[in-house]
């Protein structure tokens, strides 16, 4: 899946802190992995989950993890993390999923 522009959608609960280090924690791990995404946004989830149909992947704390599941039936893959600002988890979680090789 890594071969296309994935547009990734980083939501948390107000969508200014642990989004935005989550954010880059994603974008350190893309560079790594050579992948140039279409668009990576973070927000709040109040936001998140009206947008969230919208991208290829969500990436959010597992506590949030259920406000996405019309996201998930509607084709995006989500990504549930213990660790938001865990860039080794996300690059974990993003393997599983076959984001990453």
């Amino acid at each position: 899946m890594a071969d296309k522009s994935l547009n990734f959608l980083v939501c948390c609960a107000n969508g200014a802190g642990s989004s935005l280090m989550a954010q880059m924690a994603l974008e350190k791990v893309l560079k790594k992995h050579g992948i140039e995404p279409g668009k990576v946004h973070h927000c709040p989830i109040s936001e998140g989950r009206e947008t969230a149909p919208q991208y290829d992947v969500v990436i959010c704390a597992q506590h949030f993890a259920d406000m996405f599941t019309e996201a998930e039936k509607q084709g995006a893959k989500l990504i549930a993390l213990q660790n938001v600002i865990s860039a080794s988890e996300i690059e974990a979680k993003l393997k599983e999923a076959g984001i990453l090789e």
